[in-house]
């Protein structure tokens, strides 16, 4: 296991003596040494220690790293001292501490315990632990858990005693490619309440919010770092440490970067490598104190900050610039404090709520109930604010309120105090507003509806002799106004404007060569910026009427979302008569191209082909079960996934997505969306839309991704209508092996492969209530689930059961757009 030819030749001599220190090859006793580039390995194969050299360096270091291809570092000895060659050695020294000595035998780490111990040995534990034993009573008396690098291991805890100034914090690396300690830290603080920071320097860089005995309230839909198996344990008043153990069997850790961002990292052994699953700096506004005292960042608003209600900018000249440090200061001083009695009519100050908030920093805990905990505030002249959060109880401010967030949901309710006289202002403006909405909008409706009833009696006449189909064309509102006042209402999040001739001069001039593909909406062109990002432009051709809501439902839905598996919507563009979404460029285009072209299925082997399934599966998951919204897709098919530069799938495509409500499982609709092949019966002919309409689509996706072939590459097929059919009948005759794509046979995987089959035949049964749902199906595909329900007759085409009356605007599998009037 990385010992020198030498030692193993002379374990082969002495079996007995092999035997021996095979069996404790974790383990380095006072008689031994790990010599670079020998290591040593966890009893279960998890950790390795030894010495590396990190990426554009040469120096070497002695750490502990995960025993998998990709090097993985979790800690570092001798991170502030590197070894200047490969003559390094790792051993007990005479006093029984962990040392390292560099090639003349000089000292340049140690675990510097201060009492000798006689007989001592190191040995490295399978959670990444390595321990310093005393021989002598069986006493651990140094570990690296307790001296932590740059990562958060399972079982390992972070502290800060006040008391006896001990601490076990994250120090982040230099940089990427140097391990000395860098400026930023993690760690974790007892205050009233446990909260854990990021620092840069001595300056607070990140904050998570306070502990409320399930979760940090300050990290909004953090799922991963606040459902972890994450503890805060108070041992005392003065000291509380921090520890998870996975609630599930991932290989996972946190990670402290040299940017200052805490990450989640979760090993995927599909793909060979690391996937982060949770950032702490998701957005500008998770930076601490963004905005300033008394002021409230808002990812979701352009600008981001904006001043308390009460307060205004404290320099308007920076403020108007985009520099918000400074914050914001009080218009009208508060009525408590100035010789008045508090309570007494008009004079006592009030509170405005603010909702799903980021609570502010430097809290005070006061252990009183929810009624109570306003009172305490109104009677205390210093309260700037209050709240009461179930788990915590009744938090007060006496400070600058700093390091506001306002979030889209969850949170929690602030109350920050105001006098008396500027609730009324505020209130007022409240008032002018409305009657100035109501002024607007009646002097626009009057006219409206003069107008409207006057061409509806001219257009009755006309339609008596003509039989109009549709309605006319609304000849006072743009598609661009449309399209402006949709925006405006669903509230974007975080979704800059990008200027027409920006991306004119991107696409250069949306050239024919820069165009990427059509669809209903309009054409696609690949862009470079000026900085040299490359991306993808969704341009609204003008003739289109329909694809306005499509664009604009596509808006509503992505613009909430955020997955790896899913493309990312940069921006849009409203000018004139352009309406543009921006996207991520995805350089390997869409799957159908490499899945259906015959120059290109080469690229896609077994492993790439269920890397990219299992992605697919992720990412519905997420829009499914994972993500704030539930939302159906409905059009998903192998040109709507995406593929970037390492040919990982992105879902694509939003404009018929539909969003369901918390408690809405299924919803009937007239006007079906998708496209033929696709959708399963019960959509297509009854319009009953559930999450198992996109499990029946997947299913079809995943028979093509294992074939090869298209659905609708078989209309001619006499034996089998569809993919589906012919599936179908490969499995009744114990062929479907025979399904899988000549190209990427493999007789090893077959096994695999009919399993992936047996789940796509599932995926795509006639009853939706018999199809598995997607949490079930990556169960299934991950082996969890190892025996699998055979499957039944599924639904071979839609074709033949769709009525003759159907208006079909578009059905075809190459275009994306397919409406059909439910009958």
């Amino acid at each position: 296991m990385g010992f020198t030819v030498q030692v193993v030749a002379f374990f082969l001599i002495s079996p007995c003596f092999f035997f021996k220190l095979s069996s404790a090859i974790d383990t380095v006793s006072a008689d031994q040494s790990i010599r670079d580039p020998e290591t040593l390995v966890s009893s279960g194969q998890r950790f390795k220690l030894g010495f590396f050299t990190p990426m554009n360096s040469t120096y070497r270091y002695v750490g502990i790293m995960y025993n998998i291809p990709v090097m993985t570092v979790i800690w570092v000895a001798n991170r502030e001292n590197p070894l200047y060659d490969a003559n390094g050695t790792l051993l007990i020294s005479g006093d029984g501490n962990l040392a390292i000595l560099d090639g003349q035998k000089q000292m340049i780490w140690s675990s510097n315990v201060s009492n000798s111990i006689l007989n001592s040995s190191a040995q490295l534990l399978d959670t990444g632990n390595l321990v310093l034993q005393d021989n002598s009573n069986g006493k651990i008396v140094w570990e690296s858990f307790l001296h932590a690098s740059d990562s958060f291991m399972a079982n390992m805890k972070l502290f800060t005693d006040s008391t006896t100034q001990k601490k076990n914090i994250l120090t982040s690396w230099r940089s990427p490619f140097d391990p000395a300690p860098g400026r930023f830290t993690f760690t974790v603080e007892s205050l009233d309440i446990p909260q854990c920071f990021v620092w840069q320097d001595s300056f607070t860089y990140w904050r998570c919010g306070p502990w409320d005995g399930q979760l940090f309230i300050g990290i909004y839909g953090n799922v991963s770092f606040n459902r972890r198996g994450l503890k805060v344990v108070d041992v005392n008043p003065r000291n509380v440490y921090e520890t998870f153990a996975p609630l599930d069997s991932s290989i996972l850790y946190y990670e402290l970067n040299a940017s200052g961002t805490l990450s989640e990292k979760i090993w995927d052994n599909k793909t060979g490598a690391w996937m982060v699953n949770w950032l702490s700096i998701m957005t500008e506004c998770d930076v601490y104190a963004k905005c300033g005292p008394f002021g409230s960042c808002n990812a979701q608003e352009r600008p981001i900050c904006s001043c308390l209600p009460g307060f205004e900018p404290k320099n308007d000249g920076e403020w108007s610039g985009g520099n918000w440090t400074s914050g914001c200061s009080r218009r009208v001083r508060l009525e408590c404090g100035k010789n008045s009695s508090v309570g007494e009519t008009g004079k006592e100050d009030v509170f405005l709520r603010l909702e799903m908030m980021k609570v502010p920093d430097r809290l005070n805990w006061v252990p009183s109930l929810e009624p109570e905990c306003r009172i305490q505030c109104l009677n205390n002249c210093s309260c700037l604010a209050y709240a009461y959060h179930a788990g915590i109880g009744c938090m007060l401010w006496t400070e600058s309120l700093i390091d506001l967030q306002k979030f889209p949901s969850l949170g929690t309710d602030l109350y920050i105090r105001v006098a008396n006289s500027e609730s009324g202002s505020i209130n007022k403006k409240d008032h002018k507003a409305i009657i100035l909405a109501v002024v607007v909008t009646v002097s626009v409706i009057v006219p409206f509806c003069a107008c409207f009833l006057w061409q509806y009696r001219a257009g009755s006449k006309q339609n008596a002799t003509r039989g109009a189909e549709s309605d006319p064309p609304n000849p006072w509102f743009s598609k661009e106004t449309r399209l402006k006042d949709n925006m405006h209402g669903v509230k974007l999040e975080e979704l800059p404007l990008f200027k027409f001739t920006t991306l004119v001069n991107a696409t250069n001039s949306f050239d024919i060569h820069n165009k990427l593909g059509q669809g209903g909406f309009g054409p696609v062109y690949k862009g470079v910026l000026a900085n040299g990002q490359e991306i993808a432009v969704k341009r609204l051709a003008r003739s289109s009427d329909q694809g306005v809501e499509e664009l604009m439902n596509e808006v509503v839905v992505i613009s909430k979302l955020q997955h790896r598996n899913l493309v990312r919507l940069l921006g849009c563009c409203v000018e004139g008569e352009e309406n543009m979404l921006i996207y991520e460029y995805m350089p390997n285009g869409s799957l159908d191209g490499y899945l259906f072209d015959s120059h290109k299925q080469g690229f896609l082997d077994w492993r790439k082909r269920v890397i990219i399934i299992e992605g697919i599966c992720r990412g519905l998951l997420y829009l499914h079960r994972d993500s704030r919204l539930k939302i159906i897709h409905r059009d998903l098919k192998a040109s709507n996934i995406l593929l970037d530069e390492e040919l990982n799938p992105k879902i694509s495509d939003f404009g018929m997505a539909r969003i369901f409500g918390e408690k809405e499982d299924q919803a009937n609709t007239t006007r079906v969306v998708g496209t033929y092949g696709y959708m399963a019966p019960e959509y297509a002919v009854r319009g009953r839309l559930s999450e198992k309409s996109d499990v029946f689509s997947f299913g079809v996706l995943l028979l093509e991704i294992i074939s090869g072939r298209r659905n609708a590459s078989f209309e001619n097929d006499e034996q089998s209508p569809s993919l589906i059919g012919y599936a179908w009948r490969l499995w009744n005759e114990e062929k479907i092996v025979d399904l899988v794509d000549p190209l990427v046979h493999d007789s090893p995987m077959e096994k695999e492969i009919a399993r992936y089959a047996n789940v796509g035949l599932l995926c795509v049964e006639e009853i939706a209530k018999d199809r598995p749902n997607i949490s079930t199906i990556l169960s299934m595909l991950s082996n969890e689930i190892a025996e699998l329900p055979h499957p039944r007759q599924p639904a071979f085409t839609l074709n033949q059961e769709t009525d003759k009356s159907t208006s079909i605007k578009c059905c075809s599998n190459d275009i994306t757009l397919t409406i059909i009037e439910g009958r």
